[in-house]
């Protein structure tokens, strides 16, 4: 650029000093060069605006975190600024041969004004004309922020602020009597043999723009939760109520199933350590650590079964599968909670809702939990 300003001003100096027969208006001369300095200043002020908005948009969209942003931000300026001094300056280099050669008695004065855009483009000496480009920037901006980001998606360097989860849970199944869990050692129930199940797909979303570790969680899942009773007892519905009746003869299975569709929303601690590049931009990276969430559930049964097996009088091994809602409500509500490290989490589940009418006993589960990316 500057060799460029060189022979440019040693080009006009031999042409002022060949042709000097054709006198110019001063005024007219003067007011072409500040009109393209006001050219040149507002297109590259117009230019730094769009490409601030087109940086704000990929913040906004969590495409770039705001340490990255403002960066850019700050770079684009000073490129810019540096654009508006180094045109400005040749145009600065042509006011001050004008004001030699008024010095000189070459040019006239006039009040003549308004001129063409053509007009403020061109510069006359002598019988020369010489045209000028207002923008002459070599390299896009906007293109060497394209090759940036596409260098950071190449890397693997770009954040989602929602992800997703496969989530499968299994452990023991119980209940507790007023909400005291010092009666698990009075229920009816058999702790170990009691089982539940669930399989789910969460969403997992950042609740900040930049990378951190706190989400929100939420899904759906579905439960399968079984009861088996101790003592050789089944549960028997009499109109509107559930009870609990020893089998005469002898069971080998008294097993009361309910499936259920639920919706579980949690808040989770992720305190996985983020990657932070040296350019500045940080990687929201979940799962590698401990993780806690806090949280409840919502959702409904989809159905109930006991399944009963026994031999009869004549010896013959019988298998009953019982159809009906045995008094169990059909809305479900309740409080949930896990923690563990990396994808698996020890996991605790309570109903707050009663799990038969009428009655004060609330199904509680434990056992483990696995979310999967």
């Amino acid at each position: 650029m500057k060799m460029r300003k060189i022979i440019l001003c040693t080009f006009l100096f031999v042409a002022i000093a060949i042709t000097a027969q054709e006198k110019r208006i001063f005024e007219k001369e003067v007011l072409k060069i500040s009109q393209a300095i006001e050219q040149i200043t507002k297109r590259q002020k117009d230019s730094l605006r769009q490409k601030v908005r087109a940086i704000d948009k990929k913040l906004e969209r969590g495409e770039i975190s705001k340490t990255t942003a403002d960066s850019i931000k700050q770079d684009t300026a000073k490129y810019h600024a540096k654009q508006i001094e180094t045109k400005v300056g040749q145009q600065e280099s042509l006011l001050q041969l004008l004001v030699q050669e008024k010095t000189n008695g070459k040019i006239t004065n006039s009040q003549e004004d308004g001129f063409t855009n053509e007009d403020v483009k061109t510069f006359k000496i002598g019988n020369k004309t010489f045209n000028f480009k207002v923008d002459l920037e070599k390299e896009d901006e906007v293109t060497k922020q394209r090759k940036k980001e596409k260098k950071w998606k190449q890397n693997g360097k770009r954040n989602r602020k929602t992800t997703s989860q496969f989530v499968f849970a299994l452990g023991t199944n119980n209940v507790l009597q007023d909400h005291k869990l010092s009666s698990l050692s009075d229920s009816e129930y058999r702790f170990w043999q009691s089982h539940f199940y669930e399989l789910g797909f969460t969403w997992k979303t950042r609740l900040n723009k930049d990378a951190s570790q706190l989400y929100f969680k939420y899904g759906v899942s579905f439960l399968w939760n079984n009861l088996r009773l101790k003592n050789n007892q089944f549960h028997d519905k009499n109109d509107n109520t559930i009870e609990v009746k020893t089998y005469l003869g002898n069971l080998s299975e008294s097993r009361l199933r309910h499936v259920q569709m639920n919706f579980p929303m949690h808040l989770e601690w992720d305190f996985s350590k983020n990657k932070k590049f040296k350019d500045g931009f940080t990687y929201d990276k979940t799962n590698t650590s401990f993780r806690a969430g806090l949280g409840g559930f919502v959702g409904f049964k989809l159905g109930t079964r006991q399944y009963l097996e026994y031999k009869d009088t004549r010896g013959v091994e019988v298998k009953e599968e019982q159809y009906d809602d045995f008094n169990m409500n059909t809305i479900n509500y309740g409080l949930s909670t896990y923690v563990g490290y990396k994808s698996t989490s020890l996991y605790v589940k309570y109903d707050l809702n009663s799990l038969f009418k009428d009655t004060d006993i609330r199904n509680i589960s434990m056992g483990l939990r696995f979310d999967l990316n």
